[in-house]
């Protein structure tokens, strides 16, 4: 999975859908005045909501004119405005993301996701520094989040403070077990570090918990292969690739926290005719048409 960007949570989008309706005004407040502000501020969180069910299905470009709309007929809620900014974040817009965030923080200082979607566009504009601190404040807030501890992780990383990172995917599994995407980013840390034993078992551990991961399973097949298991290398090198072509493009790992001397050992298997073979299959099974259907007698 792509490590340079946190999409905000959808379970964190889909709590859209059961926010509280909006409160009636003041009884100050003239009648009319009550029951238009209030039909609005539902017709906005209705529309927050499509937008929030849209995103799930990646219709960005639908699900983000209705959340903008939904941001000013609920100007007060703070989740319209962090959905709002995720998906600016997604659509790279991030002077208007940052400041759709800075409004939901405004709204809510207390909200954990809000501080963690910061860091991500700090990070996605490679200011590792201020994404961390983005990311520790919002564990101070959500200290057991796994995301977020993995997102600090990869912000460490990316500073060159290896062992912090690794303290922080650790702390990612040990509040999920099942949050492969950690161990994978261990593994890749300790191939780099010439602990090609201790890569292989975290890549091990990453598959057992998620055997269509692509990444940990073409990360074991090459360190199989490199170490002289080259059969079984071959084996998992080719079911990677059927599951998701895309780490056969050395750009996209390098995205992904490859390190140098995984992209060297990658770009050799990679080159060899029986994984080549596999993906001009893969490629020639994509691109075919889909026969079409005989008509019933």
């Amino acid at each position: 999975m792509p490590k340079h960007v946190r999409l905000i949570s959808f379970l964190m989008i889909c709590s859209l859908w059961s926010m509280p309706k909006a409160a009636n005004a003041q009884a100050l407040i003239p009648h009319t005045l009550q029951l238009d502000a209030t039909k609005l501020e539902k017709q906005g969180l209705s529309l927050a909501q499509e937008a929030a069910q849209l995103a799930q299905f990646q219709q960005v470009d639908l699900a983000l004119p209705r959340a903008r709309l939904a941001s000013q007929l609920a100007p007060g809620n703070d989740k319209v405005w962090l959905l709002l900014g995720g998906l600016q974040l997604q659509t790279k817009e991030f002077d208007g993301a940052i400041a759709s965030l800075k409004k939901a923080q405004s709204i809510n200082p207390k909200n954990g996701d809000i501080l963690f979607a910061l860091g991500s566009a700090n990070f996605q504009q490679k200011n590792y520094q201020a994404a961390v601190v983005n990311y520790q404040d919002g564990l101070k807030l959500k200290p057991n989040d796994p995301e977020g501890l993995f997102d600090l992780g990869n912000a460490y990383y990316l500073l060159g403070r290896l062992p912090d990172a690794i303290a922080q995917y650790d702390k990612a599994v040990s509040h999920d077990k099942k949050f492969w995407p950690a161990l994978n980013n261990i593994g890749l840390i300790n191939y780099e570090q010439g602990n090609i034993p201790e890569a292989i078992k975290r890549w091990q551990s990453a598959v057992t918990l998620d055997k269509q991961a692509a990444e940990p399973l073409l990360a074991l097949a090459v360190a199989l292969y490199t170490k002289g298991d080259r059969q079984q290398g071959l084996t998992l090198g080719e079911a990677a690739l059927r599951i998701d072509s895309r780490y056969a493009n050395l750009n996209f790992l390098k995205e992904n926290l490859w390190g140098d001397r995984l992209l060297s050992d990658t770009k050799k298997f990679l080159e060899l005719p029986r994984i080549q073979a596999a993906l001009q299959q893969r490629e020639n099974s994509s691109s075919a048409p889909t026969p079409r259907k005989q008509p019933t007698q």
